[in-house]
């Protein structure tokens, strides 16, 4: 998705919660506006009309979303606070759920526990366990504040704040090897760019 065009609205001042970690300004949902009424629009002409799509996988997707569908979003714990790179995935599920759809935040309780390079040529740094959950805590506060119940909607459009490690956190290594493993492709997998940029680094690990 890119693009973000009369969402809602985000601004600094008196009442705001917002401070700044490792340079990094803080997300904060005390002066957002957003719609708090169902809408009767199909949620691709809603997302198209607000610059908020760039591609899709196919075009049926519209017809797709005629229906109620769940949709989500990943959010990993590397702060105690969700900052303003998540405002426009957060704003995109709340305008899903106004339109008749149920969203999903997935908190990534497992995915924090992994140096994962998202993309860079170096590994994040590993948490203790204590700090995940006081991140997750955090963050999960974050999306509470912008998925809410809708007054008077159907139950089925309830947002979801889902926790991977509660599947993850099961798995055994030789469980993962024989359910998961056996899906993984190396020629996919090398042909990633940010595995080719740990491939020709000389820090981190995979």
């Amino acid at each position: 998705m890119s693009g973000f065009v009369g969402v809602c609205s985000w601004t600094r001042g008196s009442g705001s919660r917002e401070r700044c970690i490792d340079g990094r300004r803080k997300f904060s949902v005390a002066r957002m506006s957003i719609p708090g009424a169902s809408i009767d629009e199909n949620i691709v002409d809603v997302l198209r009309a607000r610059g908020l799509v760039d591609a899709v996988t196919h075009e049926e997707i519209r017809e797709s979303c005629e229906n109620p569908v769940k949709v989500y979003c990943g959010f990993d714990p590397t702060a105690d606070s969700l900052h303003l790179g998540n405002y426009i995935a957060l704003v995109t599920l709340r305008w899903f759920q106004l339109c008749g759809h149920q969203p999903v935040a997935l908190v990534g309780g497992a995915t924090g526990k992994v140096g994962d390079p998202s993309g860079k040529s170096a590994e994040r740094p590993i948490m203790s366990d204590e700090t995940i959950d006081e991140n997750l805590a955090g963050i999960s506060k974050n999306i509470g504040q912008v998925l809410k119940p809708i007054d008077g909607a159907d139950a089925t459009t309830d947002p979801v704040i889902m926790n991977n490690i509660d599947w993850v956190g099961k798995l055994s290594f030789l469980d993962f090897l024989r359910e998961v493993g056996i899906f993984a492709r190396v020629g996919t997998m090398l042909s990633k760019d940010s595995v080719k940029l740990r491939m020709d680094s000389d820090e981190g690990k995979f």
